[in-house]
């Protein structure tokens, strides 16, 4: 094929800042299609960012039906994510769908059944892969520097930072908090970094404290306690068949200095690494402005001696103002994405993989529920 044609379904803030944004800077895709169940997005979307002749609709069955779109990114709330790639897979698209994989992980599975038997591509939107600390980590863990890794956590932590706006506190059609929504990043990092993929056992809990006080100090503005229907904060411990333990950090609003937002910390035989975050204040204004540099910390024994290594990465956002940095991640996403549904090289995200975090998620809010661990299969 010569330019892929692509049609997007969810016209909002994460279609906008990365998915369609990325498609801009390239001249090999063209976008063809936009839906949006408010018209107004869909069509703004379309003119800044769509061919002239772009079919603007607010059924995502009418963008399917157009033959000479390719592949379909689905961009709407969780709720929706297995329907709409199934369907579109089922209409002969690759799919890529934004995180998590599903609210369950029946919708999940389904969605991985749908790809394998229609023959089409279908990733996750794990961006934060291919930040520059994420590609070093996953090297360092791909030469075996660390060893066998059997220890790790992965963080997700705010300590004010409730998304009011959209349908994030909405339990129905998020399925969660903090946990769904953020430590999904970070427990895709870990999982990858460390390759395994073999939970059994899984203990959880979840917090709404501070959800039902109110915050006048979250970085997005006041939220109201009757409308926070999901969780504030939530915590996990999986253990792995070859017995390495995971454990995961998750939080909207909690009172803690340590707010580690998509990072992970790796335990191995030979070495440990981390990432951590700047040491200066992220400047966040409506031009996301420059922010300090990231770090890899990779720790161990030599000769004798404990040592500290510290390794500067890119900063947070693009020099010239553009876009937060997980959406540079994006644009190598896309750049990934594109060459594997050409045939020019294999997923890096893998619908597999996707499908075993999702697993772990709902395991944790059922062991929440339950107040008993869940032993999967």
């Amino acid at each position: 094929m010569d330019k892929i044609r692509i049609g997007i379904v969810g016209c909002g803030f994460i279609a906008n800042g990365k998915h369609l944004f990325s498609m801009s800077l390239r001249d090999d895709v063209e976008v063809v299609g936009f839906c949006d169940i408010v018209p107004e997005r869909a069509e703004a979307a379309a003119k800044k960012y769509g061919t002239p002749d772009a079919l603007v609709c607010t059924d995502y069955r009418d963008l399917l039906a157009r033959p000479d779109i390719d592949v379909v990114h689905v961009c709407t709330p969780n709720n929706s994510h297995a329907e709409i790639s199934i369907a579109a897979l089922e209409s002969g698209k690759h799919v890529m769908c934004e995180k998590p994989m599903a609210k369950t992980a029946a919708e999940a599975k389904a969605m991985l059944d749908a790809s394998r038997a229609n023959g089409k591509l279908l990733t996750i939107g794990y961006q934060n892969r291919f930040r520059e600390d994420s590609l070093f980590m996953k090297n360092l863990c791909g030469n075996g520097d660390l060893g066998e890794i059997y220890f790790a956590k992965a963080f997700a932590l705010r300590r004010r930072g409730v998304p009011v706006w959209g349908v994030f506190m909405d339990k129905e059609k998020q399925g969660g908090g903090p946990l769904i929504d953020l430590a999904t990043h970070a427990l895709d990092l870990t999982l990858w970094m460390m390759d395994n993929y073999e939970p059994v056992t899984v203990l959880g809990v979840t917090f709404d404290k501070l959800a039902k006080i109110g915050s006048s100090a979250n970085i997005m503005g006041p939220w109201d306690p009757a409308k926070f229907e999901v969780e504030d904060s939530a915590f996990g411990l999986v253990k792995f068949k070859n017995g390495a333990t995971v454990i995961v950090e998750a939080s909207w609003a909690l009172n803690t200095v340590l707010a580690n937002e998509g990072m992970t910390l790796l335990c191995g035989t030979k070495a440990g690494a981390d990432m951590f975050p700047p040491t200066g204040p992220v400047v966040r204004t409506s031009d996301w402005q420059a922010a300090p540099a990231y770090y890899v910390r990779v720790n161990g024994e030599h000769n004798g001696k404990l040592y500290v290594q510290n390794y500067t990465m890119g900063g947070s956002f693009l020099a010239d103002g553009g876009v937060k940095e997980q959406f540079v991640g994006g644009m190598k996403e896309l750049d990934v994405w594109l060459k594997a549904i050409r045939g020019e090289d294999d997923l890096v995200v893998k619908p597999e993989q996707a499908y075993v975090v999702t697993r772990i998620l709902e395991a944790i809010y059922q062991s929440a529920l339950s107040g008993d661990a869940v032993h999967l299969d």
